[in-house]
């Protein structure tokens, strides 16, 4: 209870006493206040770094950890808004000493801003002497208005000529759905949706229909296939700058398949270019391709043409593309250190092996030597590792050469060393081209939203229905490469591409889009 001075006790000790308990209880109080700030200071932190080594150590080890991260760091964050809220509100209750407010930025600059102004008094509330303005504080709030329908109503006046009685009318505005009645933004916040935050369209129907728009899944379909032929050529345009790269990343994952009955297990296929780690000069983009199994001639048709790097996993339908014989020519393997430390980390975490925890330190080491040289052109990046990194793999292939020999070959950890070992040349083949990475984690990211999505649309319809996907994956994802709002840029592209000169498609690909919206938005 906050005490009142009619309730303060007379004699001096007793003060004394209160004085200490009220000094105790702040103590605490600041303790617990600190606790929690340093708590959070410390989650931000990590989450920070964690998002920084986008090209460091295991992805799927990171994303687990980062997940763990943020989630925690949301429990602690509402746990202590919450005691504080409670804490200030509850009657009779000293609320303890202000917590000290983080320093926060300012709220964006592009964002419309609505003045609302308080009415002052017209006269002094003292003396009822005239007011003079001295100045205003202002308090910014940052708000949304919900999402708002409209119906846009363009007309065409006719005209008839008094002279010749010919009549005249403006031609008909384009439509992206021939006799549609979906406006581009619509269509483009629907195929988000779907292949961007994995949201059914049963599911986005429900959502419209509470908001009082009806539109039936079949209405929602139709306008998806129409808008995925529309947008093929760019698809083939991004499939055509992926297999020009001097080096890909290569993975797949799984999709349930809807077959009579039960789903069987189909695959999702993604060719990722992304030359930034060694400053290339070329746009990141990801090819998707779908098949209804895993089997060998899958990737040998996706890359029928290609001959230069492939990064990827042991997965053995590879293998043919890797024969000195083939044409155009052989394609060069580059493994994944990132999938070698991780059974090697498997063992030393849940058998506690002594063996394979010392394996994962002498990785990590490389791991660390690597992320200092991301970004860095190529040929510095193969001098930093012909210096740094060149004996830190010598020691690693010659310990565990050593360590393999007085293991047996059912031995678990004898197993995890074999992936390796026997794959030397291709996880050793950093050391002779700068442009190779040390992991393959630029393909598990983009089949990341996938697997994530999997819970919301449980399987795919048909076959064709996982090439519709695969085809609208390429073009979300490479635009989310290229930090485009995929909405955004779907929709103008929408608007664009009937009318646009098939010879300048190009100047609709995310990239080259990114740089005419800020010219414009430069010139504006």
């Amino acid at each position: 209870m906050t005490p009142t001075p009619d309730s303060l006790p007379d004699d001096l000790e007793a003060l004394r006493a209160a004085l200490a308990a009220e000094q105790l209880a702040r103590r605490e109080a600041e303790a617990r206040a600190c606790g929690a700030e340093t708590m959070v200071a410390h989650l931000k932190l990590l989450i920070a770094r964690l998002r920084h080594d986008r090209f460091g150590a295991s992805s799927e080890r990171g994303r687990k950890l980062l997940d763990q991260l943020e989630l925690e760091l949301d429990e602690v964050v509402t746990a202590a808004s919450e005691q504080a809220t409670k804490a200030e509100t509850a009657p009779g209750q000293r609320s303890g000493p202000p917590g000290r407010k983080p320093v926060r930025a300012p709220l964006p600059a592009h964002l419309p801003r609505e003045r609302v102004v308080i009415a002052a008094p017209s006269a002094c509330p003292c003396c009822g002497g005239r007011l003079a303005k001295l100045g205003e504080d202002v308090t910014e709030t940052l708000e949304v208005v919900p999402r708002q329908w409209k119906v846009i109503q363009t007309v065409r006046e006719r005209f008839s000529c008094r002279s010749c009685e010919s009549i005249t009318q403006p031609p008909a505005p384009f439509h992206p759905i021939a006799r549609g009645r979906a406006g581009p933004n619509l269509l483009a916040m629907i195929l988000e949706a779907k292949f961007g935050q994995h949201l059914p369209l049963n599911r986005q129907s429900e959502s419209y229909g509470r908001e009082g728009i009806e539109l039936s899944v079949s209405t929602l379909a139709d306008w998806v296939g129409t808008c995925t032929a529309m947008l093929a050529p760019l698809v083939t345009l991004i499939d055509a700058h992926v297999l020009a790269g001097p080096r890909l990343h290569g993975d797949d994952t799984t999709v349930p398949l809807l077959a009579k009955g039960r789903t069987v297990t189909a695959r999702l296929w993604t060719y990722v270019r992304d030359d930034r780690p060694f400053a290339g000069p070329a746009p990141p983009a990801a090819m998707f391709r779908y098949s209804c199994d895993r089997t060998a001639e899958h990737p040998n048709r996706h890359l029928a043409g290609y001959a230069g790097i492939l990064q990827a996993d042991a997965y053995a339908g590879f293998n043919d593309l890797y024969v000195p014989g083939r044409r155009p020519g052989p394609v060069t393997e580059a493994a994944c250190w990132a999938h070698g430390r991780r059974k090697l980390f498997n063992l030393a975490e849940v058998a506690r092996a002594p063996l394979a925890a010392e394996a994962v330190r002498r990785i990590d080491a490389i791991f660390d030597a690597e992320r200092a040289i991301n970004g860095l052109p190529a040929d510095q990046r193969l001098a930093e590792r012909q210096k740094h990194i060149a004996p830190l793999v010598a020691d690693l292939e010659a310990w565990m050469r050593e360590t393999r020999a007085r293991l047996s070959r059912h031995n678990d950890l004898a197993k995890a060393m074999d992936y390796m070992l026997k794959r030397w040349d291709a996880f050793t083949r950093i050391l002779g081209d700068g442009r190779i990475c040390l992991t393959n984690n630029a393909a598990e990211r983009a089949l990341r939203g996938i697997a994530l999505g999997r819970k919301s649309w449980l399987f795919a319809g048909s076959d064709r229905g996982g090439e519709r996907a695969a085809a609208m994956y390429s073009l979300i994802v490479t635009a989310k490469l290229n930090d485009v709002d995929p909405r955004a840029w779907l929709a103008d592209v929408l608007v664009r591409i009937a009318d646009h000169p098939a010879s300048r498609l190009d100047e609709l690909l995310p990239w080259n889009w990114k740089g005419d919206q800020a010219k414009d938005a430069a010139a504006a």
